[in-house]
């Protein structure tokens, strides 16, 4: 048998938690002395507070807990509810992570309003350009809704890519388009430059596209797309200033794509009509 002291240190956690925990009926001592009052624990129960602290922990309320333990749940069982919970959490910290990002990306647009150099933007015509592509539909155009999209759709395009014999000639290029009757989703074009010619590519889903040429506002972004609202924005306010109109969604051409994304290097490409 254990003091709660001792059983506490062989559990790391409190005393005072094990008491909150026999108060509620959560995890009772085996024993409690008569005269004194003092808790006294067995080391069986060591495995009753791991499962206590683990379902806690997993943002399960004390209550649940209770009732999970109550019905006596296996090990195995027990392990899923635990895995599936900590799937749950850790998608969690994704949103959380990517909501922290885009306000540091609206943070730096805010920062930058004004300061903008006027050698950022260059007016060019872009080439036709041949890619092959996979297409997805985003819930809309926010980096948090494109970024679960594009990206497997570049992790499955360039193996079978391979599979067909079919190598890249040039950067990746992305582009967007309204879905049609949407409510605001966003159809994303994840695609490769190629050269000609490209055989079929059978039911892979991968379409060889042929992109027309086009004015364009064009501007270099540094680092993950996930922070471009600033650099888009930057764009759209010389594109406004120097009396340009956009004619569409901004193409994204990867000139450098290591893999960490804080070191990417993107031309933002903007359709539009004349000054």
């Amino acid at each position: 048998m254990f003091t709660i002291g001792d059983f506490a240190r062989y559990g790391r956690v409190s005393a005072r938690m094990l008491r909150h925990y026999d108060a509620i009926g959560l995890l009772p001592p085996d024993r409690t002395d008569p005269a004194t009052g003092y808790r006294f624990y067995g080391a069986a129960q060591l495995a009753r507070l791991n499962r206590i602290i683990a379902l806690k922990d997993l943002g399960f309320t004390l209550q649940q807990v209770r009732a999970i333990l109550d019905e006596q749940v296996g090990p195995e069982e027990l392990r899923g509810m635990l895995r599936l919970r900590r799937a749950e959490l850790e998608e969690a910290v994704r949103a959380a992570a990517a909501r922290l990002a885009q306000v540091e990306a609206r943070l730096r647009s805010i920062e930058r309003e004004g300061r903008m150099s006027m050698d950022d933007v260059v007016v060019r015509n872009v080439a036709a350009v041949r890619v092959a592509e996979l297409a997805g539909t985003a819930a809309g155009y926010e980096p948090e809704d494109i970024t679960p999209v594009i990206g497997p759709l570049y992790d499955r395009l360039f193996p079978l890519l391979g599979e067909a014999g079919v190598s890249p000639s040039g950067p990746g290029i992305a582009y967007y388009e309204d879905a049609p009757e949407s409510g605001g989703a966003v159809v994303v074009h994840a695609g490769v430059t190629v050269s000609a010619p490209v055989g079929p590519l059978g039911d892979t889903g991968v379409t060889v596209v042929e992109l027309p040429p086009f004015e364009a506002a064009t501007i270099v972004h540094r680092g993950s797309m996930d922070g471009v609202l600033p650099t888009s924005q930057a764009l759209a306010r010389w594109i406004d200033a120097n009396g340009y109109r956009s004619a569409g969604y901004a193409r994204e051409v990867s000139l450098e794509c290591p893999e960490d994304p804080d070191k990417w290097v993107t031309e933002l490409q903007e359709p539009v009509t004349g000054a």
